[in-house]
């Protein structure tokens, strides 16, 4: 820690972003409370959809054009507090500690894929009403520290209508999850990245726009998974 970053922390001293409270190490970036009780997900999850293993048969994610979604964490506790954060507490900062923990996590043969990051785009008025990008600083940092390039190439066309509570249904209806491709070309792989699967109709829509305009294989990213 260099002589400005001490007296930083003496002035202001680092506040854990899931309960305020005082945060030993900086780099650490939670509490060591918060960091024993973040709610990792076991091994052994189906590869496909995320969720507790089953036969393949009988994954709801079987005809999906998503080949394999992963999440480090269940959206319960420490980690739906970070997410909170992230998406309203306008504290950015909080992103470099979900990053770091998804890079650090990230299966290797995802890392080893070559693919390029691509988040999930948000809607404009609510980026406009938020004055930031959860997702998108999310995606930007785990590709800086995943060592894997970052390309912004989806757009959303949704009539704006928020997606929390919503059925699987209302979410794909009316053209509520049009997802279009706003930069070419797209790349031939993508890791695609999310805050939080829930249905994984958000995940789809992009997999589903980015095969479309010429990519080969989408992977779902996120840093926590519902169910």
């Amino acid at each position: 820690m260099d002589v400005l970053a001490e007296l930083v922390s003496l002035i202001a001293p680092p506040r854990c972003p899931a309960c305020r409270g005082a945060v030993g190490d900086p780099r650490a970036g939670l509490c060591d409370d918060c960091r024993a009780a973040l709610p990792w997900l076991p091994p052994g999850r189906c590869r496909r959809c995320g969720l507790a293993a089953h036969r393949a048969r009988s994954c709801p994610a079987r005809t999906a054009v998503l080949v394999r979604a992963w999440a480090p964490m269940a959206y319960e506790g420490v980690a739906r507090r970070l997410v909170h954060e992230l998406k309203f507490g306008g504290r950015l900062g909080v992103c470099e500690t979900m990053a770091a923990q998804l890079a650090a996590n990230l299966p290797a043969d995802l890392r080893r894929s070559g693919a390029a990051v691509v988040p999930v785009p948000a809607h404009s008025g609510r980026r406009r009403a938020r004055g930031h990008d959860p997702v998108d600083a999310l995606a930007a940092g785990l590709a800086g520290r995943a060592g894997l390039p970052l390309r912004r190439c989806l757009e959303r066309m949704d009539a704006g209508a928020r997606q929390v509570g919503a059925t699987r249904a209302e979410r794909t209806a009316s053209g509520r999850m049009a997802v279009a491709v706003a930069r070419r070309p797209v790349p031939s792989r993508v890791l695609l990245v999310d805050d939080v699967h829930t249905t994984g109709a958000t995940l789809e829509a992009c997999a589903r726009a980015l095969v479309a305009g010429g990519a080969d294989r989408v992977a779902g990213v996120a840093y926590a998974r519902a169910g």
